[in-house]
């Protein structure tokens, strides 16, 4: 069976003190967003309307929009309308399913130049329209966060039908990793350690770059890592690029 070709080169090893802290850190933005009054549920307004290049949020499993909520907030503010979709819930669905029905909103409206902003799992659902479901390459690029292009290990252990799909060896992932031909029109970033995403967030082919913070989480609501996503869908400069496609952290220390 062909291995994934990211896999191992976004590893990181860290001591326990710093694990635990990462994921109490983690954790209390989830619990931010889910105690978010009931009238910060909805999706605004506004965000429908923008005359700069339309965005696709795609969270991750067990996630709504909201968790990519301040990322919307900075792009609908700059022009670009804000699309999610309607009825994913918790995103527990098959990533086929749910990349079907992410393409079915971009046909409705005749969304075209899209750029997609996904966390985790969000970044295969996007991947997976990129090299399937867009025919009419509605899809411009994509800046993925902290997406498990390579599986995880947890995968292996949680007993949850939902998190199978994240196994470094699950058949359709290897599929979709071995499909290189949409990587050069993705950003790949990723957080400094990331508990849950094991085997790294590296892409060949596309732009790799590392945040300043550790976290999955995390970067959703760093200001800094939100300046730097916004910096990706608005095609800025995201540090200095190496030859491969990775790019150094953007950033020193960050809050």
């Amino acid at each position: 069976m062909t291995s994934a070709p990211s896999r191992g080169r976004g590893r990181r090893r860290v001591g326990l003190v710093r694990f635990a802290a990462t994921v109490v850190t983690d954790y209390a933005f989830v619990w931010r967003v889910h105690l978010v009054p009931r009238s910060g549920r909805v999706v605004p307004a506004r965000w429908r309307h923008g005359d700069r290049a339309p965005v696709l949020l795609l969270p991750g499993v067990y996630e709504t929009w909201r968790h990519l909520r301040v990322i919307g907030e900075r792009l609908s503010d700059l022009g670009h309308p804000v699309v999610v979709v309607p009825g994913m819930r918790h995103n527990r669905q098959p990533i086929p399913a749910t990349a079907e029905a992410a393409q079915r909103i971009l046909d409705a409206h005749d969304l075209r130049g899209v750029v997609v902003v996904a966390h985790s799992k969000g970044g295969l659902v996007g991947k997976s329209m990129m090299v399937g479901t867009d025919v009419e390459r509605r899809i411009d690029r994509m800046v993925a966060i902290n997406s498990p292009f390579s599986g995880t290990r947890w995968s292996r252990v949680l007993p949850n039908p939902a998190l199978r799909a994240f196994s470094p060896r699950d058949a359709a992932l290897l599929q979709l990793a071995d499909q290189l031909e949409a990587n050069e029109r993705v950003t790949s970033m990723a957080s400094r350690f990331d508990a849950h995403v094991t085997e790294g967030s590296v892409l060949p082919g596309a732009v790799n770059v590392t945040f300043p913070v550790d976290g999955h989480f995390r970067p959703l609501g760093n200001p800094a890592c939100v300046d730097m996503v916004v910096a990706a869908v608005e095609g800025g400069d995201l540090g200095e690029v190496g030859s491969d496609g990775d790019a150094l952290s953007a950033g020193g220390s960050a809050p």
